[in-house]
């Protein structure tokens, strides 16, 4: 029977030498992989690749079958179409990095509405804006939420942030305690949504600090998760 699921693309992979593997973070069943054969063969079929760049949000029309690690789509189109988000070379860093983190801790094949369109909302926020440069911060501070890690959202007063536990301290309990200029921006941040994000004014030193200390945190509560490769490119576009 055929389905139609929308869905957002976290990667692709050059498989033999004219397919594509395609792994999509789906409305309907979480994370799905696709197999797109004979795509890469010539000029006609490759334009049905761009489909399929980082991040773009997608209806795929699909023959599932749960038993199959590789999904077959019959067609696609989008579901929503980017006006900068891979055209613009800071907001395309941005993807770059985003689409790694996503590929790297979506994990679950099942469905999830309100992690679903959490990222489909943020991105089209994104994809709006022309103040962006600390959009990735809020962006992974909220994905906690849904990976089961978000910080506490009270004691904020508290001069001290415990990384390993989540909670605001009162003294500073171990390594894990953070304080300072990191702390400061995390309770910002903790206070407010995207279309707010303009009012945060730090330099690129600052929020390199931040971010590091932030994947440092998605280190210590997610197994396996290592910083992405994309970082250094992220850091060199808002140098």
């Amino acid at each position: 029977m055929l389905t139609r699921n929308n869905s957002i693309v976290l990667s692709k992979l050059k498989y033999k030498d004219n397919d594509l593997i395609v792994k999509c973070y789906t409305q309907q069943r979480g994370v799905v992989s696709y197999i797109l054969r004979g795509v890469l063969k010539s000029k006609k079929s490759q334009k049905k690749a761009i489909y399929f760049q980082a991040l773009s949000q997608l209806q795929i029309e699909e023959n599932y079958k749960p038993n199959r690690s590789l999904q077959n789509i019959k067609e696609v189109k989008f579901n929503y179409i980017y006006k900068s988000l891979h055209n613009n070379i800071y907001k395309s860093a941005i993807v770059l990095f985003l689409s790694e983190i996503l590929s790297s801790v979506l994990r679950e094949e099942e469905k999830n509405d309100a992690l679903y369109n959490y990222i489909e909302t943020a991105l089209q926020y994104l994809d709006s804006e022309d103040q962006y440069s600390n959009f990735h911060l809020l962006f992974l501070l909220r994905l906690t939420r849904y990976l089961g890690f978000q910080p506490e959202n009270h004691n904020t007063d508290y001069p001290y942030f415990n990384l390993e536990s989540g909670i605001f301290e009162v003294t500073p309990s171990g390594i894990y305690s953070i304080t300072g200029e990191n702390l400061t921006l995390l309770k910002q941040l903790l206070g407010i949504n995207f279309d707010a994000i303009h009012i945060i004014k730090i330099n690129a030193k600052r929020r390199q600090e931040f971010l590091n200390m932030l994947l440092y945190y998605f280190e210590l509560h997610l197994d396996g998760f290592k910083k992405p490769k994309s970082l250094q490119v992220l850091n060199d576009v808002f140098h």
